[in-house]
């Protein structure tokens, strides 16, 4: 098993980190720059920065905000978030953005990634996928993506549009569960694991972490390489170190801690 990732997640409000249940219920958390310099010392193997209703004002990221995170972070720096095109991309990219990640207008120009992957590198390119998980009889796949920060429903098969994904040479995908995000109880193992096991992209899990045991199914049940959380590094209720520590006890391969 490859070294997993501990991965902070910034939502991005109005230049503030907020927090919501079910990509609703927003409060405010803290400062992006002070968040990023603090995940930063304590050992955050990357950072993630989701400027969280670019897509639903219809506007881009908000390179203001990005920027000032830039200037700080020493790890590596992903951002999505209302980005459409290469040229938002390069000028993520130009400002110091490590990765670039895209949902929304990946569904809606999948031609997008392969243009992307070819111009940036596949390295560079995340595409994040936001699951919700329909009833039996519904009429809609099992496990559907949804776009515009989780408000429409698109009738793809999750499963599917991941091994688009793969194919069209995005270089990871960030699986966010609708149901699960903000709740504490857990990632959503099912849509992590068919996910997983449907790829060979690494797979990071997002939405729903409250404990440390959850960390530790997602990587081990749900097959995922790297885990993403938010409100529980934001609120201070586990540190990065206690959740390297705990992965690392449990038999999980990590990067070690800053010394």
């Amino acid at each position: 098993m490859k070294e997993i990732k501990v991965i902070p997640c910034l939502d991005i409000r109005e230049g503030r980190v907020v927090k919501g249940v079910k990509f609703v219920d927003i409060r405010d958390a803290r400062d992006p720059v002070e968040a990023a310099e603090a995940y930063c010392r304590e050992g955050a193997d990357e950072l993630v920065f989701l400027d969280i209703y670019a897509s639903v004002e219809n506007r881009k990221t908000r390179l203001d905000w990005v920027r000032k995170v830039v200037e700080k972070v020493t790890i590596p720096f992903a951002v999505g978030g209302g980005i459409g095109s290469l040229d938002d991309m390069k000028l993520l990219i130009d400002s110091g953005v490590d990765k670039v990640s895209i949902n929304t207008a990946a569904v809606t120009n999948p031609d997008l990634i392969k243009q992307a992957a070819r111009e940036f590198g596949k390295d560079r390119i995340v595409v994040a996928v936001d699951g919700l998980k329909n009833p039996a009889g519904s009429g809609r796949p099992r496990l559907e993506v949804v776009i515009k920060s989780g408000n429409e429903p698109t009738g793809l098969d999750i499963v599917d549009w991941a091994r688009k994904i793969e194919k069209l040479g995005a270089g990871e995908i960030l699986l966010t569960s609708k149901d699960a995000d903000g709740t504490k109880d857990g990632y959503d193992i099912e849509m992590t694991r068919a996910v997983a096991e449907a790829v060979s992209l690494p797979v990071t899990a997002s939405g729903g972490a409250g404990t440390l045991e959850h960390l530790y199914r997602a990587v081990v049940d749900g097959k995922a390489s790297a885990v993403l959380a938010a409100s529980i590094f934001h609120f201070r209720e586990i540190s990065i170190s206690e959740a390297k520590k705990y992965l690392k006890g449990e038999g999980i391969p990590v990067k070690p801690l800053p010394k």
